[in-house]
Protein backbone atom coordinates (compact mmCIF):
# COMPACT_ATOMS: atom_id res chain seq x y z
CA UNK A 1 0.00 0.00 0.00
CA UNK A 2 1.21 3.49 -1.09
CA UNK A 3 0.37 6.80 0.62
CA UNK A 4 1.55 10.29 -0.61
CA UNK A 5 0.88 13.58 0.66
CA UNK A 6 -0.30 14.80 -2.44
CA UNK A 7 -3.66 11.92 -2.61
CA UNK A 8 -5.48 12.83 0.66
CA UNK A 9 -7.45 10.29 0.16
CA UNK A 10 -4.95 7.94 1.03
CA UNK A 11 -4.39 8.67 4.47
CA UNK A 12 -8.17 9.15 5.23
CA UNK A 13 -8.60 5.62 6.69
CA UNK A 14 -5.63 6.58 9.41
CA UNK A 15 -6.97 9.92 10.61
CA UNK A 16 -9.75 8.75 12.53
CA UNK A 17 -7.38 7.24 14.27
CA UNK A 18 -5.07 10.60 15.20
CA UNK A 19 -6.31 10.68 19.18
CA UNK A 20 -8.52 13.41 20.13
CA UNK A 21 -9.31 14.46 23.67
CA UNK A 22 -12.92 13.91 25.09
CA UNK A 23 -14.69 16.42 25.98
CA UNK A 24 -15.13 15.22 29.86
CA UNK A 25 -11.75 13.62 30.08
CA UNK A 26 -9.39 14.87 33.03
CA UNK A 27 -5.69 15.59 32.96
CA UNK A 28 -3.78 12.27 31.87
CA UNK A 29 -6.58 10.26 30.26
CA UNK A 30 -5.09 11.43 26.76
CA UNK A 31 -1.57 9.88 27.06
CA UNK A 32 1.07 10.36 28.96
CA UNK A 33 4.73 9.68 27.93
CA UNK A 34 7.94 9.51 28.76
CA UNK A 35 11.44 10.58 26.36
CA UNK A 36 14.50 9.45 27.70
CA UNK A 37 17.24 10.52 26.22
CA UNK A 38 20.04 13.21 25.37
CA UNK A 39 23.53 13.37 25.92
CA UNK A 40 26.55 15.68 26.57
CA UNK A 41 27.19 15.51 22.85
CA UNK A 42 23.19 15.48 21.81
CA UNK A 43 21.70 17.87 23.92
CA UNK A 44 18.46 19.20 21.37
CA UNK A 45 17.62 15.74 20.20
CA UNK A 46 15.61 14.51 23.01
CA UNK A 47 14.13 18.31 23.73
CA UNK A 48 12.90 18.37 19.89
CA UNK A 49 11.45 15.14 20.14
CA UNK A 50 9.62 16.06 23.69
CA UNK A 51 8.61 19.51 22.93
CA UNK A 52 6.42 17.88 19.56
CA UNK A 53 5.12 15.17 21.72
CA UNK A 54 3.57 18.04 24.46
CA UNK A 55 1.52 19.38 21.13
CA UNK A 56 -0.15 15.95 21.63
CA UNK A 57 -0.19 14.10 25.23
CA UNK A 58 -1.31 15.65 28.42
CA UNK A 59 1.92 15.03 29.92
CA UNK A 60 5.11 14.71 29.01
CA UNK A 61 8.03 13.60 31.68
CA UNK A 62 11.89 14.12 30.46
CA UNK A 63 14.90 12.46 31.55
CA UNK A 64 18.52 12.87 30.15
CA UNK A 65 22.06 11.96 31.78
CA UNK A 66 22.47 15.40 32.39
CA UNK A 67 22.95 15.27 36.07
CA UNK A 68 24.56 18.11 37.99
CA UNK A 69 22.30 21.05 38.98
CA UNK A 70 23.28 23.49 36.98
CA UNK A 71 22.69 21.46 33.89
CA UNK A 72 19.26 19.88 35.43
CA UNK A 73 18.48 23.28 35.79
CA UNK A 74 19.01 24.50 32.45
CA UNK A 75 17.11 21.99 30.91
CA UNK A 76 14.12 22.68 33.16
CA UNK A 77 14.15 26.18 32.23
CA UNK A 78 14.61 24.80 28.22
CA UNK A 79 11.52 22.67 28.23
CA UNK A 80 8.60 24.40 30.07
CA UNK A 81 6.00 21.96 28.32
CA UNK A 82 6.40 19.08 30.11
CA UNK A 83 8.30 17.94 33.59
CA UNK A 84 11.75 17.78 33.40
CA UNK A 85 12.49 14.51 36.39
CA UNK A 86 15.43 12.95 37.72
CA UNK A 87 17.09 9.65 36.43
CA UNK A 88 16.59 8.02 40.56
CA UNK A 89 12.78 8.60 39.82
CA UNK A 90 13.01 6.65 36.60
CA UNK A 91 11.59 3.64 37.07
CA UNK A 92 8.40 4.84 38.86
CA UNK A 93 7.45 6.84 35.22
CA UNK A 94 8.79 4.20 33.20
CA UNK A 95 6.03 2.22 35.03
CA UNK A 96 2.91 5.07 35.21
CA UNK A 97 3.53 6.51 31.53
CA UNK A 98 1.69 5.01 28.88
CA UNK A 99 4.49 4.98 26.30
CA UNK A 100 8.18 5.11 26.31
CA UNK A 101 10.51 7.15 23.75
CA UNK A 102 14.13 5.75 24.49
CA UNK A 103 17.15 6.95 22.29
CA UNK A 104 16.61 10.26 21.26
CA UNK A 105 20.55 12.08 21.63
CA UNK A 106 21.90 9.35 23.12
CA UNK A 107 25.20 7.66 22.39
CA UNK A 108 26.66 4.89 20.79
CA UNK A 109 29.63 3.41 21.69
CA UNK A 110 32.56 2.24 19.18
CA UNK A 111 34.25 0.39 20.90
CA UNK A 112 33.33 -3.27 22.90
CA UNK A 113 30.61 -3.26 25.43
CA UNK A 114 31.02 -4.45 29.07
CA UNK A 115 28.53 -6.94 29.25
CA UNK A 116 28.46 -6.73 32.93
CA UNK A 117 24.42 -7.94 34.36
CA UNK A 118 23.74 -5.12 36.77
CA UNK A 119 21.13 -6.52 38.87
CA UNK A 120 20.55 -3.04 40.49
CA UNK A 121 19.45 -0.24 38.86
CA UNK A 122 21.04 2.29 40.99
CA UNK A 123 24.28 0.50 39.46
CA UNK A 124 23.57 1.52 35.82
CA UNK A 125 22.86 5.14 37.11
CA UNK A 126 26.71 4.82 38.29
CA UNK A 127 27.54 4.34 34.80
CA UNK A 128 30.25 7.04 33.67
CA UNK A 129 30.77 6.57 29.94
CA UNK A 130 27.60 7.43 27.93
CA UNK A 131 27.82 5.04 25.56
CA UNK A 132 27.53 2.12 28.21
CA UNK A 133 25.11 3.89 29.86
CA UNK A 134 22.76 3.63 26.68
CA UNK A 135 23.42 0.09 26.41
CA UNK A 136 22.66 -1.01 29.94
CA UNK A 137 19.96 1.13 30.27
CA UNK A 138 18.17 0.11 27.33
CA UNK A 139 18.77 -3.50 28.11
CA UNK A 140 17.36 -2.91 31.54
CA UNK A 141 14.55 -1.46 30.54
CA UNK A 142 13.19 -3.56 28.32
CA UNK A 143 13.87 -6.72 30.38
CA UNK A 144 12.06 -5.38 33.39
CA UNK A 145 9.09 -3.55 31.58
CA UNK A 146 8.56 -6.25 28.54
CA UNK A 147 4.43 -5.27 28.72
CA UNK A 148 5.41 -1.32 28.00
CA UNK A 149 4.77 0.16 24.72
CA UNK A 150 8.41 1.20 24.06
CA UNK A 151 9.59 3.47 21.14
CA UNK A 152 13.17 2.90 20.11
CA UNK A 153 15.23 5.52 18.32
CA UNK A 154 18.81 6.69 17.60
CA UNK A 155 21.30 5.65 20.36
CA UNK A 156 18.94 3.32 21.77
CA UNK A 157 18.37 1.44 18.41
CA UNK A 158 22.50 1.76 17.48
CA UNK A 159 23.45 -0.06 20.64
CA UNK A 160 20.60 -2.70 21.49
CA UNK A 161 21.02 -6.32 20.12
CA UNK A 162 17.95 -7.10 17.76
CA UNK A 163 17.06 -10.21 19.87
CA UNK A 164 15.96 -8.21 22.82
CA UNK A 165 12.65 -7.35 21.12
CA UNK A 166 11.51 -11.08 20.61
CA UNK A 167 11.24 -10.96 24.46
CA UNK A 168 8.34 -7.62 24.28
CA UNK A 169 4.96 -8.59 25.61
CA UNK A 170 4.06 -5.72 23.43
CA UNK A 171 4.69 -4.69 20.08
CA UNK A 172 7.70 -2.00 19.83
CA UNK A 173 8.08 0.84 17.03
CA UNK A 174 11.57 0.92 16.15
CA UNK A 175 12.82 3.80 13.65
CA UNK A 176 16.01 3.11 11.91
CA UNK A 177 17.43 4.74 8.94
CA UNK A 178 19.21 2.61 6.14
CA UNK A 179 22.17 1.78 8.36
CA UNK A 180 21.08 1.50 11.98
CA UNK A 181 18.78 -1.21 10.17
CA UNK A 182 21.99 -2.85 8.89
CA UNK A 183 23.64 -2.44 12.07
CA UNK A 184 20.62 -4.08 13.81
CA UNK A 185 20.06 -6.99 11.45
CA UNK A 186 23.43 -7.34 9.87
CA UNK A 187 20.97 -7.25 6.32
CA UNK A 188 22.22 -4.08 3.98
CA UNK A 189 19.16 -2.94 2.33
CA UNK A 190 20.32 0.45 0.38
CA UNK A 191 20.57 -1.10 -2.76
CA UNK A 192 17.23 -3.10 -3.15
CA UNK A 193 14.49 -2.30 -5.20
CA UNK A 194 11.47 -0.36 -3.38
CA UNK A 195 9.55 -3.78 -3.73
CA UNK A 196 12.04 -5.97 -1.98
CA UNK A 197 12.86 -3.48 0.95
CA UNK A 198 9.52 -3.92 1.30
CA UNK A 199 9.56 -7.51 1.68
CA UNK A 200 12.85 -7.51 3.67
CA UNK A 201 11.53 -4.92 6.22
CA UNK A 202 8.18 -6.80 6.67
CA UNK A 203 10.26 -10.25 7.30
CA UNK A 204 12.46 -8.93 10.18
CA UNK A 205 8.97 -6.95 11.80
CA UNK A 206 7.56 -10.47 11.45
CA UNK A 207 10.63 -12.08 13.12
CA UNK A 208 11.35 -9.78 15.74
CA UNK A 209 7.69 -9.10 16.21
CA UNK A 210 8.13 -5.02 16.18
CA UNK A 211 6.65 -2.57 14.08
CA UNK A 212 9.53 -1.05 11.72
CA UNK A 213 9.45 2.39 10.40
CA UNK A 214 12.44 2.84 8.13
CA UNK A 215 13.68 6.16 7.25
CA UNK A 216 14.41 7.11 3.93
CA UNK A 217 12.90 9.70 1.32
CA UNK A 218 10.11 7.46 1.12
CA UNK A 219 9.38 6.08 4.56
CA UNK A 220 8.71 2.34 4.77
CA UNK A 221 6.70 0.89 7.52
CA UNK A 222 5.52 -3.05 8.38
CA UNK A 223 4.42 -4.73 11.87
CA UNK A 224 4.98 -7.79 9.88
CA UNK A 225 1.60 -8.13 8.43
CA UNK A 226 1.23 -4.98 6.44
CA UNK A 227 3.72 -2.93 4.36
CA UNK A 228 2.62 0.67 4.14
CA UNK A 229 5.01 3.52 1.91
CA UNK A 230 4.75 6.53 2.50
CA UNK A 231 6.11 9.58 -0.18
CA UNK A 232 5.97 12.81 0.33
CA UNK A 233 7.61 15.29 1.57
CA UNK A 234 11.39 17.35 0.42
CA UNK A 235 15.05 17.71 1.12
CA UNK A 236 14.20 19.83 3.65
CA UNK A 237 13.82 17.10 5.60
CA UNK A 238 17.78 16.33 5.24
CA UNK A 239 18.37 18.54 8.80
CA UNK A 240 19.23 17.13 11.87
CA UNK A 241 16.48 16.91 14.23
CA UNK A 242 13.83 15.58 11.54
CA UNK A 243 14.11 12.06 12.65
CA UNK A 244 13.53 13.03 16.55
CA UNK A 245 10.60 15.24 15.65
CA UNK A 246 9.31 11.58 13.69
CA UNK A 247 10.21 9.58 17.18
CA UNK A 248 7.87 12.27 19.02
CA UNK A 249 4.86 11.88 16.88
CA UNK A 250 4.92 8.38 16.74
CA UNK A 251 5.50 7.62 20.91
CA UNK A 252 2.95 10.43 21.06
CA UNK A 253 0.68 8.92 19.19
CA UNK A 254 0.94 5.47 20.18
CA UNK A 255 -0.42 6.19 24.04
CA UNK A 256 -3.35 6.29 22.52
CA UNK A 257 -3.24 4.14 18.80
CA UNK A 258 -2.22 1.19 17.82
CA UNK A 259 1.75 1.06 16.65
CA UNK A 260 0.66 0.52 12.12
CA UNK A 261 -1.17 3.76 12.96
CA UNK A 262 1.01 5.49 15.01
CA UNK A 263 3.51 5.34 12.78
CA UNK A 264 1.99 6.22 9.27
CA UNK A 265 0.13 9.02 10.97
CA UNK A 266 3.50 10.31 12.17
CA UNK A 267 5.32 10.23 8.77
CA UNK A 268 2.34 11.45 6.83
CA UNK A 269 1.90 14.03 9.06
CA UNK A 270 5.67 15.05 9.18
CA UNK A 271 6.02 14.93 5.42
CA UNK A 272 2.90 17.13 5.06
CA UNK A 273 4.14 19.63 7.34
CA UNK A 274 7.39 19.61 5.31
CA UNK A 275 5.09 20.53 1.75
CA UNK A 276 3.04 22.72 3.07
CA UNK A 277 6.23 25.14 4.76
CA UNK A 278 8.27 24.42 1.01
CA UNK A 279 5.23 26.89 -0.24
CA UNK A 280 6.51 29.57 2.48
CA UNK A 281 9.83 28.87 2.88
CA UNK A 282 11.01 26.27 0.04
CA UNK A 283 14.05 24.30 1.62
CA UNK A 284 15.00 27.12 4.25
CA UNK A 285 13.07 26.05 6.92
CA UNK A 286 14.29 24.81 10.75
CA UNK A 287 13.31 22.17 13.49
CA UNK A 288 11.05 25.12 15.45
CA UNK A 289 9.30 25.94 11.94
CA UNK A 290 8.26 22.34 11.96
CA UNK A 291 7.00 21.92 15.56
CA UNK A 292 4.99 24.88 15.23
CA UNK A 293 3.33 23.77 12.19
CA UNK A 294 2.71 20.38 12.82
CA UNK A 295 -0.62 21.46 14.58
CA UNK A 296 -1.76 23.12 11.91
CA UNK A 297 -1.67 20.71 9.49
CA UNK A 298 -3.28 18.02 11.56
CA UNK A 299 -6.11 20.74 11.50
CA UNK A 300 -6.15 20.79 8.06
CA UNK A 301 -6.23 17.06 7.86
CA UNK A 302 -9.07 16.82 10.09
CA UNK A 303 -10.95 19.65 9.21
Amino acid sequence: MIIKTSDINSIEPFLPHIPKPSPDSHKGQNGRLLVIGGSHLFHSASLWAAEISSHFVDMVHYSSVEENNEIFLSLKKQFRNGMVIHKKDLLSYVDEDDTILLGPGMVRKKDQISKIKYQRFEDILDIKDEGEYTYHLTKYLLEHFPQKKFVIDAGALQMMEADWLKKLQTMPIITPHQKEFKSLFRVDIQSLSSDKKGETIKKYAHEYKCLILLKAIADFISDGDKTIVVQGGNAGLTKGGTGDILAGLAASLYTKSNPLESAVLASFILKKTADNLFRSKAYWYNISDIINSVPETIKELIR
